[in-house]
C-alpha cells in the first residue's frame, strides 16, 4: 500500500522505535512478550517471526490477543491445535498460476458490479509482484538464434494472455509485472524483489519495519527462506484471499530441527546436498511441518547454497525450509546490489529483535532435530519419477537396469525383461544410431532449484570448457539446452568465458524461464520421437531441475533423473544414464582415447575462485533497474481500459469463470452429499500434475477437442498451463494426464489402464473420458466423489487441480493422506476432504469404485470432525466407515460452507464495502 496505515492499538505495549542506520522506524518488540512472562528465547526462529507479525497485527478483529497469546505458549515439543492467522507482507505470483488468480481478481470485480457493490473495492491490499517465467518453451535448441526464435514463438502464442496481464498491471494497485524473458520467479524474488525486511509509513509520520514474509502461487517460492525470509507456496485461492486482506488460517506449526554439520567435500555440489536432504526429509516425515537448518555446519553454505536446499521444501513434503539470516545473508545483499542503507536496515532490524544468527547462537527447541554430516555428501541423482529417490552416480546403471522389470510404480516400468535390449533406429539425414533403453535424450540445464547458484552454474561451463578442450562431443539424439534463472547467469558465464564452450556442446541459452522442468520441453526431433516409439523404449531425460513426475518432462520420455548442472552437461556427453560415471570413460576424444569425468571434474578452488572473479554486483544493478520497463514487445502490447474487465466470449485463453455467476449474498447451509459415485480411484502419490496436467494437449482428448471446435489448430494449441485463463480447457483437462491410472479402468488382463478415462456407471460402466462422465453426471443431478491413497495431490500448488475438480462435480474426495497446499486449495473451492483412518483405505475397506456413497453433513459440521460414511455396492450390501473431515480450522469449515474462500470474501466485500453511486 502507498497510503499511510494507522498503527494496532498494540495492547502488550511491544510497539517502539529503533535506529535504521538511517533514520528512526517502528517495530513491534518481541521482548514486550518476555516481560509479560512468556518464555520465547528457544523458539525457532520461523516461530518468532510468525509472532512478531500476529503482535504487529494485534487489532482485536483479525488477529485478537488470544491469538497472541496462544503463540507466545508455543511447545516445540507438542504445538497446541490452535489456529493462527498469518497476514504475509506481500504475495508473488508467476504466469501460470498468476492468470487464474488475476482472472478471478476480474471475475470478482463482474460478479461485484452485478450485485451493486463498487468494483474497485476488489484490489490488493499488499504488494504483489507477477514475474513471468513459465511461457517459454523450448522449441529451437543448439543455436545462438534459440532465444530470439523461441521468444518470439512465446509472445506469438501467448498475446491474449499478456494482453489481460498488462490489462491488470494497469487496473489494480499494489499490483507489478516483470515482464517475460527476465528470469524465474524465484531468482527475481531471490535477487531483487526480496528486501528482508519491509517498511511503511504509517499515519504518525514515522515509518513501520517489520521482516519480509509472503506466500507464492508456486510451490518453490520457498526458495527465499534460504535469504531469511519466511514463505511458503499456497494455491492461487488463497493466495487471492491474502491479497484481499484475507489472513490464511493454519494450525500452530511444528518445527524440525536439521543440524548441519562438517563442509561439502570435493566433487559435491549443493543440488547432491538437496537430494539427500530430500530424501532424508521425506523418510523421516516432514509433510505439512517446517523445517529450520541451524548447526556449525549452516556457515560453510552460501545463500545460493541455502537457496537450492529451501527450494526444494515441497519435494520433501515440507511447508517450508528456514535458514536464519546472519552474516552471509548480508553479503549476500551487498553481492546482489541491495543498497547499503537496506543492508543496514536488515542486520538493525533482527539484531533487536534477536532474530540474527551468529555461530554463537543456542540451537532452537524442534519437535525433533536431524543430523545431516555435509562431509557425507556424494554425487547423486534422483529418479526415474520421483525427487525423493535419490541415487549415487556410480549405482545408477543397476538401479536404471532394474527400474526396467520392477513393478509398474514411482520406482519401476513393469517391462518384460526380453525387452531390455531393444531398440529403436535413429537417422538424422547424415548418420545412423541404435537408440536403447537408457539413453539420454532431453539433457536440461534448468529450473528455479540450481539455476542462479554461481558454484553449480560456473561449475557447469568450466566442466564445458575441459569437455571441449579435451574433444568431446554431445551423443547427436540428445536435446540440450540452458535455460538461467536470471540474466545474471548469463552476464558472468560470459564474464568467465565459458558460455561459448556451454554453445559449443548445444547448451545455447534458449530462454530465461523454468521451461523443461516444467514440461515446456518442446518436441523432440521426429527421428528421435520415431525411434522410441519404434522400440518401446525408455529413454532418459536428464535435468537440473526439482521434479520429474510421470508425463511431466515429455510424454515420450519416461525415465527422468535430477542431477546438477555439471552433471546435466556430463550425462549429455555420455549420451546414456546407462554408465557408472565415476568409471566408465565418458566418451572419446579425436584419437579415439578414453576421458574420465574426473578428467574434466573442475575443483572446488577452480569453482571458488571463479566465482569472486566474475560475480559482481553491478550485473545486479544492470539486470534489474527498470526490470519492469525493461522488455520493449511486452511494453507494446495494447491493452483495455476500465477498472472492469470486458471479457470476450470467442476467446480460448481468457473467459469469466462461472465460481462467481449466479451468487447471492446469504450465506448457504452445508448439506449431505447423497447417491454420489465414484469419478476416479487414484493410487498413492497421484500428483497435481496427474490432476492437472501442465504440458501439451492432446488432440483426441476433451481439451484438444474443445479447441478444434473454436477454430484452434493443433499447432497453435499451447499447453495447459499456458490456457489457465479457461475454465472450459482446463476443467476438460482435469484427470486427464496422459499418465495418470484411474482404477476404475483396466484392460482385460486387469491392469490399469493410463490416460483421463473412467467408467460411466449411467450407461453400464462405459469407458469414456473424465470430462464426458462427469458432464453426464452433472445433467443428472448426481454428485461426484474421488477415492484415493497417500500423498494425493502432491507436487505443484495448482489451484486448477482443486478448480477443475469442482467444475466437474465432485464434491468430496476420500483419500488416504493430503499433500498440504492441495487440500488447502481443496477447501478453498468448496470441496470437502475426507481422510480415512490409519490403516484403513478404498482397498482395506474392500471399495472398488463402483459404489455409490452417502456423507451424511450439515450446518453443524466441525473442523476435524469424525463423519459416518455408507458406501452401497452395486448388489446393495453396505460398508459403513469413518472419515476424518480435514478443514483443520473453525476457520476453512466456514470457507466450506460460503463454498469457497473467494465466495466468503466476495459476500464480506457486499455486506461491508460501501455502495457504488
Amino acid at each position: 500500500m502507498t497510503d499511510p496505515r494507522s498503527l494496532t492499538p498494540d495492547p502488550f505495549g511491544a510497539r517502539d522505535t529503533f535506529d535504521t542506520g538511517s533514520g528512526s522506524a517502528y517495530l513491534y518488540r518481541l521482548d514486550a512478550l518476555k516481560d509479560e512472562g512468556y518464555n520465547i528465547d528457544r523458539f525457532p526462529v520461523s516461530i518468532r517471526i510468525l509472532l512478531e507479525a500476529l503482535l504487529r497485527e494485534c487489532d482485536g478483529r483479525t488477529v485478537t490477543e488470544e491469538n497472541v497469546r496462544d503463540l507466545a505458549t508455543y511447545d516445540p515439543s507438542a504445538p497446541a491445535a490452535s489456529e493462527i492467522p498469518y497476514m504475509p507482507s506481500r504475495v508473488l505470483l508467476q504466469d501460470f498460476t498468476g492468470v487464474p488468480a488475476v482472472v478471478d481478481l476480474a471475475a470478482l470485480r463482474s460478479a461485484m458490479e452485478r450485485l451493486g457493490g463498487d468494483p474497485q473495492q476488489i484490489n490488493p491490499q499488499v504488494p504483489v509482484h507477477l514475474i513471468i517465467d513459465h511461457s517459454v518453451q523450448v522449441d529451437h535448441y543448439g543455436t545462438v538464434e534459440a532465444i530470439k526464435l523461441n521468444s518470439e514463438l512465446e509472445f506469438k502464442r501467448n498475446k491474449e494472455r499478456y494482453e489481460f496481464l498488462r490489462w491488470g498491471s494497469e487496473a489494480f494497485e499494489n499490483f507489478s509485472v516483470v515482464p517475460p524473458a527476465s528470469g524465474i520467479c524465484h531468482q527475481v524474488n531471490l535477487e531483487y524483489v526480496a528486501r528482508g525486511v519491509w517498511t511503511r509509513p504509517t499515519d504518525t509520520g514515522i515509518d513501520l519495519a517489520y521482516p519480509d514474509t509472503l506466500v507464492g502461487t508456486d510451490s518453490h517460492t520457498t526458495m527465499i527462506n534460504g535469504l531469511g525470509v519466511v514463505g511458503w507456496g499456497v494455491g492461487g485461492i488463497e493466495a487471492e484471499a491474502a491479497m484481499l486482506g484475507q489472513p490464511i488460517y493454519m494450525l500452530m506449526p511444528e518445527v524440525v530441527g536439521v543440524r548441519l554439520t562438517g563442509a561439502l567435500a570435493e566433487g559435491a555440489t549443493a543440488t547432491d546436498l538437496v537430494l539427500k536432504a530430500t530424501q532424508m526429509l521425506r523418510s523421516y516425515g516432514v509433510v505439512g511441518r517446517f523445517v529450520e537448518f541451524f548447526g556449525p555446519g549452516l556457515h560453510t553454505l552460501t545463500v545460493p547454497d541455502r537457496a537450492t536446499i529451501a527450494n526444494m521444501s515441497p519435494e520433501y513434503g515440507a511447508t517450508m525450509g528456514f535458514f536464519p539470516i546472519d552474516d552471509e545473508t548480508l553479503d549476500y545483499m551487498r553481492r546482489t546490489n541491495r543498497s547499503e542503507e537496506q543492508v543496514q536496515l536488515v542486520e538493525r532490524y533482527t539484531k533487536e529483535q534477536g532474530l540474527f544468527h551468529t555461530p554463537d547462537t543456542p540451537e532452537p527447541d524442534c519437535l525433533d532435530v536431524l543430523e545431516l554430516d555435509l562431509s557425507s555428501i556424494e554425487p547423486s541423482v534422483a529418479g526415474p519419477k520421483r525427487p525423493q529417490d535419490r541415487i549415487a552416480v556410480p549405482a545408477l546403471p543397476d538401479e536404471f537396469e532394474e527400474s526396467l522389470t520392477r513393478e509398474a510404480g514411482p520406482k519401476g516400468f513393469g517391462r518384460d525383461a526380453e525387452a531390455n535390449d531393444a531398440t529403436g533406429r535413429y537417422d538424422d539425414g547424415a548418420h545412423a544410431y541404435d537408440l536403447t533403453n537408457g539413453d539420454v535424450v532431453i539433457a536440461a540445464i534448468t529450473s528455479c532449484t540450481n539455476t542462479s547458484n554461481p558454484s553449480v552454474m560456473l561449475g557447469a561451463g568450466l566442466l564445458a570448457k575441459k569437455a571441449v578442450e579435451a574433444g568431446l562431443t554431445v551423443k547427436p539424439h540428445v536435446k540440450t539446452s540452458l535455460a538461467p534463472g536470471s540474466k545474471v547467469v548469463t552476464d558472468y558465464l560470459q564474464e568467465g568465458q565459458l558460455l561459448p564452450y556451454l554453445e559449443e556442446l548445444g547448451f545455447n541459452t534458449v530462454g530465461y524461464g523454468c521451461t523443461t522442468c516444467i514440461g515446456n520441453s518442446g518436441p523432440l526431433p521426429e527421428p528421435v520421437e520415431q525411434a522410441i516409439k519404434d522400440g518401446d523404449l525408455i529413454v532418459s531425460g536428464v535435468l537440473s531441475g526439482n521434479r520429474n513426475f510421470e508425463g511431466r518432462i515429455h510424454s515420450l520420455v519416461q525415465a527422468n533423473y535430477l542431477a546438477s548442472p555439471p552433471l546435466v552437461v556430463a550425462y549429455a556427453l555420455a549420451g546414456t544414464v546407462d554408465i557408472d560415471l565415476t568409471s566408465e570413460p565418458i566418451g572419446e576424444n579425436a584419437d579415439g582415447e578414453a576421458i574420465y569425468l574426473e578428467d574434466i571434474w573442475p575443483s572446488a578452488d577452480e569453482i571458488k575462485a571463479m566465482i569472486e572473479d566474475v560475480v559482481k554486483p553491478e550485473f545486479f544493478r544492470d539486470e534489474y533497474d527498470g526490470i519492469e520497463t525493461s522488455n520493449e514487445t511486452w511494453n507494446n502490447i495494447e491493452i483495455p481500459e476500465g477498472a472492469v474487465y470486458d471479457w470476450d466470449d470467442d476467446s480460448t485463453y481468457i473467459q469469466e469463470p462461472p465460481f462467481f455467476v449466479g451468487l447471492s449474498p446469504e450465506t448457504p447451509e452445508i448439506t449431505p452429499i447423497e447417491q454420489a459415485r465414484v469419478l476416479v480411484k487414484a493410487g498413492d502419490s497421484t500428483t497435481t500434475d496427474h490432476i492437472s496436467p501442465a504440458g501439451s494437449i492432446p488432440e483426441d482428448y476433451p481439451a484438444g477437442k474443445y479447441l478444434k471446435e473454436h477454430g484452434v489448430k493443433p499447432y497453435a494449441f499451447n499447453s495447459y498451463g499456458a490456457r489457465r485463463g479457461n475454465h472450459e480447457v482446463m476443467m476438460r483437462g482435469t484427470f486427464a494426464n496422459i499418465r495418470i491410472k484411474n482404477e476404475l479402468v483396466r484392460d482385460e488382463d486387469g491392469n490399469v489402464v493410463e490416460g483421463g478415462y473412467t467408467r460411466n456407471f449411467l450407461n453400464d460402466g462405459e469407458v469414456t473420458s473424465v470430462y464426458d462422465a462427469a458432464m453426464d453426471y452433472i445433467d443428472h443431478d448426481i454428485p461426484l466423489v474421488v477415492l484415493g491413497g497417500e500423498d494425493y495431490g502432491m507436487g505443484s500448488s495448482r489451484d486448477w487441480a482443486a478448480k477443475g475438480t469442482i467444475l466437474l462435480g465432485v464434491q468430496a474426495t476420500i483419500v488416504k493422506s493430503y499433500e498440504r497446499i492441495h487440500r488447502s486449495n481443496l477447501i478453498g473451492m468448496g470441496v470437502l476432504p475426507l481422510q480415512f483412518k490409519d490403516g484403513e483405505g478404498p482397498d482395506e475397506l474392500g471399495l472398488d469404485g463402483t459404489e455409490s456413497f452417502d456423507i451424511p453433513i450439515d450446518d453443524d459440521l466441525q473442523a476435524g470432525q469424525e463423519v459416518e460414511v455408507t458406501a452401497t455396492k452395486t448388489d446393495g450390501s453396505t460398508v459403513t466407515f469413518t472419515a476424518i473431515n480435514r478443514c483443520d480450522t473453525d476457520v476453512e469449515v466456514e470457507y466450506l460452507r460460503h463454498g469457497g474462500i473467494l465466495h466468503y470474501v466476495l459476500r464480506d466485500f457486499l455486506n461491508n464495502a460501501p455502495v457504488a453511486a
